[in-house]
């Protein structure tokens, strides 16, 4: 909760208006959920307004990356922006840092954005684009970094879950510290509605424990009753299998080599950022698996 001297992302008026881009991935519907249960003013920004407004009942206007003239319209009237780049969209520099210049062109006081773990060294990385162009301007934003989210159970893993009763992954014996969407949301939102206290940071977020993903099989068995097991995959046959459900073969790259960085350990370590911005204990993969289980059944 907010303070009575604390300051806040708010318009004339006193209350806070959030453009949310990406409202429907992961991040964007967990983000617009804790706005919703903080009775705080956001619209979605859309490439089909009408549709999306329609089915969640909320405000949402026209937005494109990829069509400059639906920036100005979207932001306007808005105080902060919550910025998450689509996996379809590589050229950031074209698309993503020309709408942060009219955001902040139209007043726009805090940018929230959702970036990946090694962005800020690796240029090669759509994100690192953009983390540079919000560093060398005004000091109204706050870069999140999550960790492997424990929603990809529920996402990226479902079908293989429930089809085959499995997950395979070439992630061999490597460890996660799985964060819960949830908890990414929230510290996102935090930094909305309280730029002051947030501003010009970058937070790296991780779940709390480093699991394996035989111990995530363990859980959704536990919790479905049914046996979920491991089963490790060799880098060839992953791919493979993920062609064959369609995946792009640009996509198929990344979650390939997503995957052999865990194998060597690239996702195990535990930050306490996000216990210390929460100020409580993150949220187990088991509650998520205990809250969500019928995804899988």
């Amino acid at each position: 909760m907010l303070g009575s001297g604390s300051r806040t992302a708010n318009g004339e008026d006193g209350v806070p208006m959030i453009l949310v881009t990406g409202g429907s991935g992961n991040v964007g519907s967990a983000v617009v959920n804790d706005l919703r249960v903080r009775r705080i003013p956001f619209r979605i920004g859309a490439r089909h307004p009408d549709t999306t407004g329609a089915r969640d009942g909320v405000e949402a206007v026209a937005f494109n990356f990829l069509d400059p003239n639906t920036f100005q319209p979207a932001v306007r009237g808005c105080n902060a922006v919550f910025l998450l780049r689509p996996p379809a969209i590589s050229d950031t520099r074209r698309t993503l840092n020309p709408f942060v210049d009219v955001a902040r062109a139209e007043g726009v006081r805090q940018i929230v954005f959702i970036s990946v773990a090694g962005a800020a060294d690796n240029p090669l990385v759509p994100h690192h684009a953009v983390e540079q162009h919000l560093r060398h301007g005004p000091e109204s934003w706050t870069i999140v970094r999550p960790g492997f989210f424990a929603q990809n159970l529920g996402v990226a893993y479902r079908a293989d879950i429930i089809q085959d009763n499995r997950l395979f992954v070439p992630a061999g014996r490597g460890r996660v510290a799985f964060v819960d969407v949830r908890d990414v949301a929230h510290v996102a939102v935090n930094a909305l509605i309280d730029p002051a206290s947030h501003q010009s940071q970058t937070y790296t977020l991780t779940g709390s424990e480093p699991l394996s993903f035989a111990d995530a099989a363990g859980i959704l068995s536990r919790e479905t009753a049914r046996v979920i097991r491991y089963q490790p995959a060799s880098i060839p046959a992953y791919c493979v299998h993920l062609r064959r459900r369609g995946m792009p073969f640009a996509q198929v790259l990344v979650q390939a080599i997503l995957h052999v960085g865990i194998r060597f350990g690239q996702a195990e370590t535990v930050n306490e950022t996000l216990a210390s911005l929460l100020v409580r204990r993150p949220r187990t993969l088991h509650e998520y698996v205990r809250d969500h289980r019928s995804l899988w059944t």
